[in-house]
């Protein structure tokens, strides 16, 4: 199904280019911003503005590579899912028995964690003590003894607090059930079938690839992620504590955080929106059949929504932008929007659909994917040099991601205030 407002594209798409152009004296505006619609066909729409590198002049693509934030989550839930239907992953068995070693909240020791309670952050862990700052020769268990990576007060299974730390234990989860490097495994799984040009980290993506790379600045227009300058980096993941890259330390489930699957997978607009097309057809597209309908319906479904103090409605993380009411509804690594629930204001888009996708918040880079299962339409979009966004109008997002999600100008989203 095609976008029905053909006019608005062709009307708004001047005026959003102008008002969200950046340059470098202006904070206010992105650095770079795509936004890219989609149905279950092909994209219906795309724009970009800005540059993915100001020292270069290098005008932004839909094609290039960028840190995408916590939008990986989602990715890895597609990745997990498809480990689950091979019978090799159980989303309800307790992860102790594959991590290989006892997982279980200190205060709550009887209470199994499953794959389940990770994906849906209800397993009870926080980012009190981390989550990236484990290094190539480091253990990811060692983390997870520290107490502060749990929260005190509430059970797993019991109470939703959005924390990164689930992730590279799914990660961990993942090689040792496979006995394969978290980013080849994730390629094996998805990328290469749909013949995407991804990567988490940049290890698994070609020279090519890394030169594309969005640069991800901060509030002065000062470069920081990703600055390659055309280069591969020096280390793709986090270093040894000596200092060394060597690659060949990794030992399956160690260190699921090494290739930062909370948030480090790089991967252009365009082949985003080809993991959205992959849910709005419900596991399949272009003829590629990657997961059943069943098992799409399972990670999209709510396995928490608001209900009384039933959990923390914003991420705690200091990189995300998001405030009170922003979580109300959510599956494995997927929300839902637009939850008609007092203090709920997770109404993106302003107008009552409900949508399903993810959001990510890390390095002023702010970005979204979100479907409309009921219309078979999407959207993909992502700003840079957005570290301190003003808050948005109708809902807990930020202005910048209310205009890129729904298509509005800058100047109009004004006219709304």
């Amino acid at each position: 199904m095609r976008d029905a407002r053909p006019w608005r594209w062709l009307l708004c798409g001047g005026l959003l280019a102008l008002s969200l152009a950046s340059t470098a004296a202006d904070a206010s505006t992105p650095v770079a911003s795509v936004r890219v619609a989609f149905d279950r066909e092909r994209l219906t729409g795309i724009r970009t503005t800005g540059h993915a590198d100001l020292q270069a002049s290098r005008a932004v693509t839909a094609d290039d590579p960028v840190r995408i934030a916590s939008i990986s989550k989602l990715v890895v839930s597609l990745g997990v899912m498809r480990l689950v239907e091979a019978g090799t992953l159980d989303l309800d068995a307790d992860v102790s028995d594959v991590l290989g070693r006892e997982l279980r909240h200190p205060g709550w020791p009887d209470v199994p964690i499953t794959l389940r309670l990770l994906l849906s952050h209800r397993a009870g862990l926080t980012d009190a003590a981390g989550y990236w700052q484990v290094p190539l020769d480091g253990a990811l268990h060692e983390l997870l003894a520290d107490p502060r990576a749990w929260d005190p007060a509430h059970a797993p299974g019991r109470y939703f607090r959005y924390a990164n730390l689930n992730f590279p234990v799914v990660a961990a989860a993942m090689e040792r059930a496979t006995g394969e490097r978290f980013d080849l495994l994730m390629q094996r799984l998805l990328f290469r079938p749909l013949g995407l040009s991804a990567c988490f980290g940049w290890a698994a993506c070609d020279d090519a690839r890394v030169a594309q790379a969005v640069i991800l600045y901060d509030a002065a227009r000062e470069s920081g992620t990703d600055d390659t300058r055309g280069g591969r980096p020096a280390c793709p993941v986090r270093a040894a504590t000596d200092g060394s890259c060597d690659l060949a330390q990794w030992q399956a489930g160690l260190n699921g955080a090494l290739f930062s699957p909370q948030g480090g997978l790089r991967i252009s607009a365009r082949d985003l929106a080809t993991l959205g097309r992959l849910l709005l057809g419900e596991g399949e597209v272009d003829g590629m059949r990657l997961l059943s309908p069943a098992s799409v319906a399972t990670l999209l479904a709510p396995a928490w929504q608001r209900a009384g103090d039933n959990g923390v409605t914003a991420e705690e993380d200091a990189s995300g932008q998001s405030r009170e009411g922003f979580f109300c509804r959510y599956g494995l690594a997927a929300q839902t929007l637009a939850t008609a629930i007092p203090g709920c204001r997770d109404d993106l888009f302003g107008d009552g659909r409900e949508r399903v996708g993810h959001a990510g918040s890390a390095y002023g880079l702010l970005s979204g994917l979100w479907v409309d299962r009921a219309a078979g339409t999407g959207v993909v979009y992502f700003a840079t040099g957005m570290q301190d966004a003003a808050p948005g109008v109708r809902s807990a997002f930020t202005a910048i991601e209310e205009q890129l999600a729904s298509g509005m100008t800058a100047e109009a989203a004004d006219a709304d205030r």
